[in-house]
């Protein structure tokens, strides 16, 4: 019997075969495992570097505005102020529900017979 049909032999019985094919198939998923592993380490660090990215551009952003708030002083916030209020007025002029109450004195201070 040559050692070829030795080895023929001895999977046919299957106890070779089944040790072998078991073998294989858990270094498979040891590499699938390692290759997964190996992805969420990757992704990790590329949300790092993204997240590092962000908080640098959120941190020149805020520098420029603070430089530029320096500059003109606080016309831009006054400005911003008075859009957003020309915003809100237009919203409630078109809204059936307003009812706009003077600023002076308010509206149930003057009820005669005070």
């Amino acid at each position: 019997v040559s050692a070829c049909q030795a080895v023929v032999s001895t999977q046919s019985t299957g106890t070779f075969g089944r040790d072998f094919v078991t073998a294989v198939e858990s270094k498979q998923v040891a590499q699938q495992e390692a290759e997964r592993s190996r992805f969420y380490v990757e992704k990790a660090e590329f949300e790092k570097q993204a997240a590092i990215i962000s908080a640098e551009g959120d941190a020149i952003a805020a520098k420029m505005l603070s430089d530029a708030f320096d500059q003109v002083g606080d016309a831009l916030i006054e400005l911003r102020k008075m859009e957003a209020a020309e915003e809100i007025a237009a919203n409630l002029a078109g809204t059936r529900n307003v009812t706009y109450l003077p600023k002076d004195n308010g509206m149930l201070l003057n009820l005669p017979g005070q």
